[in-house]
């Protein structure tokens, strides 16, 4: 069978049984601030699972595409590395919502493997529960009865809490489950050794492909478990390992899922791809390679295509640490010194046409993002080196420090293994130990910045459904259903959900909505933010309501809220605008919608000019001077949206049903959640202000509206006035401002000429006061001058006419210290002399920092009384 086949016979075996197959969630997790990615198939149903939604159906199955980058054997550095584990891996699975349970998901199970993909029964081996004392939790008997009518005993194996106890955090619902693992042995490897030895033992040939988990408690924050009012079956098969076992391979990565990827790196490459090379047989880096750069294109493409585009910070961090990773083993052991890694994107988006069809509609789009990451960080792979080689050069001993092997790392992007790589090539070692402390100084750190503390959900009343009612009104009488506290950074905060709401819940780039809670005893509560958490609405507060259990009216900030709805329906003209203006391939990419401005992230290649800039505003501002009337349709049929011609965005999580809104059916009809405007017309007008790159593909226009373009005006002409007044109310402003600026640069190059004369009658002056030393020519002289540019003037004048140049120069510039290096190349080569190094040691004295080349380099800092000591301290190098 073909990877495709596999895949399509697990979801036909499953809606055979009257399973419903939904699609797969975005990678890309909004709405969940405990996660980043989907790294489980159960996380779209996680609300269900909570009791905070209701399932659409009783029974479904799908293939999620998940990420994991960290975890039981999922660090990142060690993908590619074995041949089971993945960055992006597809979940295969079945789920039931209190509708069956073991008997069924056992039953199934086997079928499947057995009868369907006719695995061989005796290569199969199944785990339950053994029970846990200290939880007070038994045997799952139940389970190992069932398994007894199709398993011989010897291959039911007992398994403990760590392996057959499946919990979805440290609270939340968890339960026992049964996991179904495969030998892929030789028979003679079987035959010596029994398999039932080797199951959860990491053998690379004996591997878990498929787990059943049985849903019946709740983790409380104490650490006790109640039991849950419906039990559930969620189970997770890994689609890589289960077409390797049914293609009779020994690695994931030689299956037809990776082969192609991995045939076309061999190609470009003019290497052999050697799939059995181990750690000890030559090519096995250049294979690991090879298998880096298969696994991590899928991340990094599905990531970008979901609406994740790397970065800095967060999951934009872990997208951008995967990326580099595959780049840099590319580079290390494969040769491609220029960007490689965008054109596996076509392939990939190839394969999984008809799959997950996101990634072929953006093909273009995410091999340009790929293609500019992989241009910025080739160039900062070589600033490392260059960096790397300095350190070497200018080293007192063979060992290289572990907080620079670090800082190479999070700069850089080097592991470890490459900077020892580079180190042995030097005859160098590296400080392993200091790297591993400044590794996890950093990672406790992080942890402590993002440590939450939340308490268990304190029940109130038996009410399982919340209802929104904001999009009809801003205040309604409610009741607190359910509180709890949170810690965070220090700050004590309730989060509370009401039964009935009008407060928007942060979603689609719209910011929460803010106001009160008003009980009837006088006390008023203030919201102070609204956030979506799996299916609830949750409200924030800074204190628990006295009065918590009793009636409650909710009331929106009024004003606020008209400002955000303004500046949402703007953001839906704007989109539509700029589809006319710049093309259809415009599409949103993020957004951000609060009652100051808007915020529109979209795809397009090339800086919007100033003119396509008027032409989307003039579009926008028609729009809001025809009036039209808002037309909202709720729980239409997605596909009936979509056939109707809507713009959805890649990268969110609709539902069967959305509801579509509509500013004149021939210009803006897109699927949203958000709050908008009764009719354009009280949006009253429309201003872009900023126009910016953010990444490759990606620009961003930030605009205001309403109340906002009328502050905005009253500044613009309060400044203009201000400028008259200072330019004495010419007839021509503009005018009057050129001729200031033409006399500006004609002064601005008169001083420069007078501080470079200046520099020059000092060279003489100087070069006279050298001093010889063992064959150095030293200066270190305090100088007057006015700006840095004039000081590096003088010191490559004096390295002209001094030999053996040993120069430093100290100079206080308005107030601030300011240290120039320079010293002659073959000192830097004969004598070790280092600028850069000595530049840095001397800025200390004056609470500062620099750096710079061996031969040149320069430092600021705060102390200007420093300067004296400097000079003092500069002399000391020479003896």
């Amino acid at each position: 069978m073909t990877a495709q086949q596999i895949r399509q016979a697990f979801l036909d075996f499953f809606a055979s049984k009257q399973h419903t197959i939904v699609p797969s969630a975005p990678i890309v997790v909004k709405n969940d601030p405990t996660l980043m990615f989907t790294n489980a198939g159960m996380n779209q149903f996680k609300d269900i699972f909570l009791g905070e939604a209701e399932p659409k159906a009783p029974r479904v199955a799908d293939t999620q595409r998940c990420l994991r980058v960290s975890g039981k054997h999922n660090d990142l550095e060690e993908v590619g590395v074995d041949t089971y584990h993945h960055t992006m891996f597809e979940m295969l699975g079945n789920w039931s919502f209190g509708d069956y349970f073991k008997k069924e998901a056992i039953d199934w199970s086997w079928e499947l493997l057995t009868s369907v993909y006719k695995l061989d029964k005796d290569r199969l081996y199944v785990t339950y529960f053994e029970g846990d004392e200290k939880e007070g939790l038994g045997k799952d008997q139940e389970a190992y009865d069932f398994w007894k009518q199709y398993v011989a005993e010897d291959h039911i194996l007992p398994g403990n809490k760590k392996d057959n106890f499946w919990e979805m955090g440290e609270t939340g619902p968890c339960g026992p489950c049964s996991e179904i693992h495969f030998d892929g042995r030789t028979d003679e490897e079987r035959a010596r050794v029994s398999g039932a030895t080797l199951v959860n033992a990491d053998d690379p040939n004996v591997i878990e492909i498929w787990n059943n988990v049985f849903m019946q408690f709740n983790r409380l924050k104490d650490g006790s478990l109640q039991p849950l009012p419906n039990k559930h079956v969620d189970t997770g098969m890994g689609y890589e390992r289960l077409v390797r076992v049914l293609q009779g391979k020994t690695s994931n990565y030689d299956t037809d899922v990776f082969m192609p990827l991995i045939q076309f790196i061999a190609e470009k490459s003019g290497k052999i791809y050697k799939a059995e090379a181990t750690p000890r047989a030559d090519g096995w880096n250049e294979a690991v390679a090879m298998r880096v750069m298969a696994d991590h294109i899928r991340a990094i493409s599905f990531a970008i295509a979901d609406g994740q585009l790397p970065s800095n910070n967060k999951a934009g961090y872990v997208i951008r640490r995967i990326l580099r990773r595959a780049v840099r083993y590319s580079y290390q052991y494969l040769g491609f010194k220029e960007p490689f890694l965008n054109q596996l994107v076509p392939l990939l988006a190839e394969q999984f046409k008809g799959v997950f069809d996101e990634l072929y509609s953006q093909k273009d789009f995410v091999q340009k993002v790929v293609l500019e990451e992989e241009v910025a960080f080739l160039r900062t792979l070589q600033n490392g080196i260059t960096q790397f080689e300095q350190v070497v050069n200018a080293a007192n001993n063979n060992v290289i420090a572990g907080q620079f092997a670090f800082e190479l790392s999070d700069t850089f992007g080097f592991p470890l293994d490459l900077t020892e790589l580079m180190a042995r090539e030097r005859g160098f070692t590296v400080d392993t130990e200091g790297f591993n402390q400044a590794l996890q100084q950093q990672k406790n750190r992080s942890r402590a910045a993002t440590a939450i503390d939340t308490g268990d959900w304190v029940l109130l009343k038996d009410n399982d459904s919340v209802e929104f009612t904001g999009y009809d009104e801003i205040e309604t009488i409610a009741h607190v259903i359910k509180y709890r506290k949170v810690k965070a950074k220090g700050k004590e905060q309730y989060q509370l959900v009401l039964d009935k709401t009008p407060f928007y819940a942060e979603s689609g780039g719209q910011v929460g909505d803010t106001g009160d809670l008003i009980f009837p005893d006088g006390e008023i509560v203030k919201v102070t933010d609204t956030k979506k958490e799996n299916g609830l609405i949750v409200h924030f507060t800074d204190v628990l309501p006295q009065s918590v259990d009793d009636a409650l009216t909710a009331y929106v900030d009024r004003d606020r809220r008209l400002n955000i709805e303004s500046n949402h329906s703007a953001t839906h003209l704007l989109h539509a605008a700029m589809k006319q203006v710049l093309g259809t391939h415009v599409n949103q990419k993020g957004s951000l919608v609060n009652a100051d401005y808007l915020r529109f992230d979209f795809s397009h290649f090339s800086k919007v000019t100033d003119d396509e800039i008027a032409q989307i505003e003039l579009i926008v501002n028609e729009k809001i001077r025809e009036n039209i009337g808002l037309k909202e349709e709720r729980s239409v049929a997605y596909a009936e949206a979509i056939t109707s011609g809507v713009t959805a965005l890649f990268g969110e999580k609709y539902g069967e049903y959305v509801r579509v809104i509509t500013f004149d059916d021939d210009f803006s009809k897109e699927l949203c959640g958000g709050t908008h405007v009764k009719a354009t017309g009280q949006i009253a007008f429309f201003k872009i202000t900023a126009e910016s790159a953010v990444a490759a593909g990606v620009r961003r226009i930030e605009a205001i509206t309403g109340v906002g373009v009328e502050k905005y005006i009253h500044e613009q002409t309060t400044l203009v006035q201000q400028l008259k007044d200072l330019l004495k109310n010419p007839k021509d402003i503009a005018k009057s401002i050129e001729s200031l600026l033409e006399e500006n640069t004609r002064l601005k190059k008169e001083i420069e000429k007078s501080v470079l004369e200046k520099a020059s009658g000092l060279k003489t002056e100087l070069a006279a006061k050298a001093e010889s030393i063992n064959g150095i020519n030293f200066i270190v002289q305090k100088v007057a001058l006015p700006n840095a540019e004039a000081i590096k003037a003088l010191a490559y004048q004096l390295k002209d006419i001094v030999a053996d140049l040993y120069l430093v120069l100290v100079a206080d510039i308005d107030g601030k210290p300011n240290i120039t290096v320079m010293i002659a190349e073959n000192l830097v080569k004969d004598k070790g002399l280092n600028a850069g190094n000595i530049v840095r040691e001397l800025a200390k004295e004056v609470q500062g920092g620099g750096g710079g080349q061996p031969f040149f380099a320069t430092a600021g800092g705060k102390d200007v009384n420093g300067l004296d000591r400097v000079l003092e301290k500069a002399r000391g190098f020479i003896g």
